[in-house]
């Protein structure tokens, strides 16, 4: 079981937890900031909590944790805005990092239906995902180019007739991550987030690489039950379960000790 928790309470006397409490599950540390301590107490097995201390200037790690939160949750607020230069840019962007090769004759073209957006203008298609469903398309187009490609041109095995749209795809699998780590609400109410804020703390592309690893997860689980595009919902669920399994793995502390983390090349 793991939990993330931050309380504040008045500068006293009060003792910082130390590596001594590893190997009892718990370690509770606290840290004098503005008057106040923040007390982080973290349910963690003796592994975790080691790799905890050994790896982080406790102080250092507090503070930039709180500005990748409020960074990422930022993000997650921006709407797609089709008369922003930079979102038109990252557009652009996406195309030239899907087709190198290809020239695009607009941001409003057919084109982009053979990306599997819906229509002539992905804009149209953002809603709920908003802009860092975009970004995180361009992160997995750049960062794994391989899968990003093979996941595009549907290779390997046996493919529906009636595929889903990949661009599409993309999004729906953001908005759901969105809202399985249910970072707006006040107090961590799964372990799911729990587990996920620490891995935040730690690499600040969290996000964006647990989307590549839902994608090729959801990818493999679309093959494995021959689904069609009217599946593709009861696809979305089942790969949001295998997310939550592995996250909550004891020996998953990072995106990259995930096990789908290794599908993706």
């Amino acid at each position: 079981m793991k939990c993330f928790g931050v309380d504040l309470v008045p500068a006293d006397d009060a003792t910082c937890g130390t590596p001594t409490w590893i190997g009892k599950g718990l370690t509770c540390v606290c840290f004098k900031r503005k008057g106040h301590y923040e007390r982080i107490c973290i349910n963690l097995t003796p592994q975790q909590a080691s790799h905890f201390y050994i790896t982080s200037n406790l102080q250092w790690h507090f503070s930039h944790f709180e500005e990748r939160l409020k960074r990422l949750k930022h993000r997650m607020k921006v709407y797609f805005d089709a008369s922003r230069p930079d979102h038109q840019e990252a557009l652009r962007a996406l195309w030239y990092a899907t087709y190198p090769n290809r020239e695009l004759h607009g941001l409003i073209s057919d084109q982009w239906k053979e990306m599997g957006w819906q229509g002539r203008d992905p804009s149209t298609d953002f809603r709920g995902a908003g802009f860092i469903s975009l970004e995180n398309l361009l992160f997995f187009a750049k960062t794994f180019s391989i899968s990003f490609q093979r996941l595009l041109k549907k290779q390997g095995g046996e493919r529906a007739a009636w595929e889903y749209p990949f661009a599409v795809a993309g999004l729906n699998i953001t908005f759901m991550i969105m809202q399985m780590l249910d970072l707006d609400a006040l107090k961590p109410r799964t372990f799911v987030r729990s587990v996920f804020l620490q891995m935040l703390s730690e690499n600040e592309w969290a996000f964006d690489l647990l989307y590549c690893v839902a994608f090729v997860v959801m990818d493999k689980q679309w093959l494995e039950r021959n689904a069609t595009y009217m599946e593709f919902n009861d696809v979305l669920k089942s790969t949001r379960v295998q997310l939550e399994r592995e996250l909550l793995m004891d020996d998953v502390l990072r995106i990259e000790d995930m096990p789908s983390y290794s599908l993706l090349s």
